[in-house]
């Protein structure tokens, strides 16, 4: 029995180890969140149509229940989309199938991507981005930065375990620049003050006037028309008034070009920084896309300048991975402690103890059956099955305990006793922990996803821990208590050892 118990922690250990680890589950709460991003050089207009035509696509698919969505915000070439889906009875299919779903069909949108995502009830980092998980890069130097961000980016597209791979690095925007002949420009009396002035009045907003009446005033703002700003070519027609009075055309001492832009430099700490966000394939825990990115990262050799490192969920999944041991490691000592006061002993504790390796065993082997994640929520009912299980050790123990001191009968008949009298108490309050986890285990609602670990986990220890804890704990009570009798005598004898003769 000592081997069996000995044999059980280690199978802890090696189930821990190989089981997937996610942080939350991945909920269908009938709601999916979709961003836009188009060419860095689409204009309002096209990208204005781009959000039509997805908005379409996703409103043909049979599953959508109604569709809202915008653009215009902080940059033209990016938009949002609000899906909110059938319920689960009338689609028959998860919200990632139908993510899957509708990917074929939004990749044949020439010039434009959209990222969908289901929404979660739950979700750590605030940070923007076009999947759930991003991994951030920071340089010092930016030209290094956008050299190495677009390999880094295609070595985990090529990735099976993550998939709608994006980046929020946009260096390639156009812009129309204005170059300046400046000697012919000195020579016909223009000066670099003067075209500001002129194109401020044309392409900006200037008041020019304020027109008065009794009851309210208003002001007269000058600008072009809207049909000259949608071509550079408008510049061919723009005169500058030298201080002379004279009508200069811009084009006699200036010409236009287009040139590349970024539309943003974004920033981390005092460090440039490019933000690669990625969603998980199906049936791909979080543990298993972080290994394959980091390994992915060391395969192509990136250099030491380029810090990389997790953001967001699946940093946040990363920090509690390290805290999940010693979590537990702090549970067990707590219980340790309330039971070593309550039964005045070292020894007798460690014999409540003795029942939870079975059920973290039947945890995590009822995880791994069910294709689920060790995620916080497992983590939640395992700590929960340390107060449930441990009570079957000490409705025996409590018991042998009573019957040692007040009957002084020995420990093989006290525990003997304990195990017939406490059988139906302890069967009775199993039954109703692990029926009560049955409808968490299998719930099927919206959102359900949620809770089903914790059920798994709780169901899947209970049964397991009943099956054994029955008979280990009784082995464990005798040979902890035949340890503690001889501790007990040793120090005795140690105590009552006589003194070396004085030498005379």
């Amino acid at each position: 029995m000592l081997l069996l118990l000995a044999g059980t922690v280690c199978l802890n250990i090696y189930l821990y180890i190989i089981v997937p680890k996610g942080f939350f589950p991945q909920q269908d709460t009938g709601r999916l969140i979709g961003n836009i991003q188009a060419d860095q050089s689409i204009s309002f207009q096209a990208m204005r149509q781009k959000l039509a035509d997805f908005m379409e696509i996703v409103s043909k698919d049979p599953a959508t229940g109604s569709v809202v969505g915008f653009t215009g915000g902080s940059r033209v070439n990016s938009g949002f989309i609000f899906v909110a889906l059938k319920p689960l009875k009338e689609r028959k299919l998860s919200a990632d199938m139908v993510i899957e779903r509708l990917r074929g069909k939004l990749a044949h949108e020439p010039g434009a991507s959209l990222f969908l995502q289901t929404a979660q009830d739950i979700r750590m980092g605030g940070r923007e981005s076009n999947a759930q998980y991003q991994y951030t890069l920071q340089a010092d130097e930016l030209e290094e930065l956008r050299a190495w961000e677009p390999r880094i980016r295609q070595a985990m597209s090529e990735l099976p375990d993550i998939t709608d791979v994006s980046t929020d690095q946009e260096d390639k925007g156009m812009q129309t620049s204005l170059v300046i002949d400046r000697d012919t420009a000195t020579r016909l009396g223009v000066s670099t003050k003067l075209i500001d002035s002129t194109l401020n009045d044309a392409f900006g907003q200037r008041q020019v006037s304020t027109i008065y009446d009794p009851l309210n005033q208003y002001r007269v703002v000058m600008e072009a028309a809207p049909q000259y700003w949608q071509s550079p070519a408008t510049l061919n027609n723009i005169y500058v008034s030298t201080s002379s009075g004279a009508q200069v055309p811009l084009s006699a001492f200036a010409h236009y070009e287009t040139t590349n832009t970024p539309l943003g430099v974004n920033h981390q700490g005092q460090f440039v920084a490019s933000t690669i966000s990625f969603n998980l394939s199906p049936g791909v825990s979080l543990s298993a896309a972080t290994l394959a990115i980091n390994g992915a990262l060391d395969r192509i050799g990136v250099p030491t300048s380029i810090h990389g490192s997790f953001q967001g969920t699946a940093r946040a999944f990363q920090a509690s991975l390290e805290n999940q041991p010693w979590l537990i490691l702090a549970a067990l000592l707590a219980v340790y402690i309330v039971l070593g006061i309550l039964y005045e002993s070292y020894v007798h504790p460690i014999t409540i103890l003795s029942t939870l390796p079975s059920a973290g065993v039947g945890a995590i082997l009822a995880l791994l059956a069910f294709h689920a994640d060790f995620s916080i929520i497992a983590l939640i009912g395992v700590i929960l099955l340390i107060g449930i299980v441990k009570k079957n050790a000490i409705l025996m123990i409590d018991f042998a305990l009573d019957v040692e001191r007040k009957q002084g009968l020995p420990p093989e008949q006290a525990i003997y006793q304990a195990c017939l009298l406490r059988f139906r108490p302890i069967m009775m309050t199993t039954m109703a922990a692990l029926l009560g986890a049955v409808p968490l285990a299998v719930g099927f609602g919206e959102g359900a996803e949620l809770r089903r670990p914790l059920g798994i986990s709780i169901v899947g220890g209970l049964i397991v821990s009943q099956a054994l804890t029955l008979y280990t704990t009784p082995v464990v009570y005798l040979y902890l208590d035949r340890f503690r009798l001889w501790c007990k005598q040793a120090f005795a004898r140690r105590k009552v050892q006589p003194a070396p003769d004085a030498i005379i």
